[in-house]
Parts: structure tokens; C-alpha cells; sequence
């Protein structure tokens, strides 16, 4: 039994394509002609996205290579010791709401820099599963439909990040000292 625990994830995936396909035919739907046009549905929307990741992936790039992270990271010193953040986790907090490949970049070098082990490593890897990467999803997905009106979107996807971050640093502070 313990055996069969073990291997389901392994084919959680494959039983519910198999699960699809199998619907499908009961209801005499033709899965590859589907498929095939959503797939076709899908290049357009992609064409429509790559302006909007194309802006997003400049924009975080002159951030970065401006010094404006490191100014932020300066200025924001007094409050990082009141919340007991780490400094050289600040660029991940900042980064992971814009940008996953920036703040996967940040989380190597801290892993790198002071070994997945560290108070510092967990932390990074705590934080890069607690948050998400809100403007880049609000980017692609509001881009993807036309919403240029994001309301409290905005607002609510980066509190979310915030409650993650603080999240983040008070559970590995308890678990990991």
C-alpha cells in the first residue's frame, strides 16, 4: 500500500489527461481537433502578450541596472531593522512582485552566497514560495483580455506580497532561529 502512496503523484498527471480524453470521447467530442484549436486560439493571444513582457522586462532591467534598487535598499535600512529583515534579502522582496526570473536570480545568489542552509537561504527560499510575481501577472493577464482598469488588482496582489514577506520572516525565525 505504502508502495502505491509513494508513485501516485508520479501519475496524477498522466490519470487526468487520460481522465480528459476519456470525457471527451463519451461525449463524441474530437480531442486533437480541439486541441489543435485552442492551440490555434492561443498564438494570437501570445502576439498580443509579448509588447506587454517586453515592457516588464525592460522596465525591471532599468530598475535594477540604475541603482534605483540600491537606493530603495538604502533608504528603506531603518525599517528593515524594526520588521528584523535581513538587508540582503531586500532586493527579493522587492523583485519577486515584478519579476520571478529577477528574484530567482537574487535567491541563487543568496543560496550561493551563503549556502541553502543559512538563516539567509531559507529565508529566500521561503519567500520565493510565499509570494508571487503580482505585476507580472496583472502584465499578462490584464494584458491578455485588454483590462487597462486593474482597480484594487494592484493594490491587494501586493499586499499579498508584503503579508508573504513579513510571513516569511517571522516562520523562519521561529522554525529556523
Amino acid at each position: 500500500m505504502w508502495v502505491l502512496l509513494q508513485e501516485f503523484p508520479t501519475w496524477v498527471v498522466p490519470m487526468f489527461i487520460g481522465a480528459v480524453v476519456v470525457f471527451a470521447l463519451v461525449r463524441r467530442v474530437n480531442v486533437f481537433e480541439a486541441f489543435v484549436e485552442g492551440a490555434s486560439e492561443g498564438v494570437p493571444m501570445a502576439v498580443k502578450l509579448v509588447p506587454y513582457l517586453v515592457a516588464m522586462i525592460v522596465a525591471v532591467g532599468l530598475f535594477r541596472d540604475s541603482g534605483a534598487m540600491d537606493m530603495l535598499s538604502r533608504a528603506l535600512l531603518p525599517l528593515l531593522e524594526v520588521l528584523r529583515l535581513p538587508a540582503e534579502i531586500l532586493p527579493l522582496a522587492i523583485l519577486r512582485p515584478v519579476s520571478g526570473t529577477s528574484a530567482l536570480a537574487v535567491t541563487t545568489d543568496i543560496l550561493h552566497s551563503y549556502g541553502p542552509d543559512s538563516f539567509l537561504g531559507r529565508l529566500a527560499s521561503t519567500m520565493q514560495g510565499s509570494t508571487d510575481t503580482t505585476l507580472f501577472v496583472l502584465t499578462v493577464y490584464f494584458g491578455a483580455v485588454g483590462v487597462r482598469q486593474t482597480r484594487h488588482a494592484l493594490s491587494v496582489g501586493l499586499i499579498g506580497d508584503l503579508s508573504g514577506v513579513l510571513a516569511s520572516v517571522y516562520i523562519c525565525t521561529v522554525v529556523f532561529g
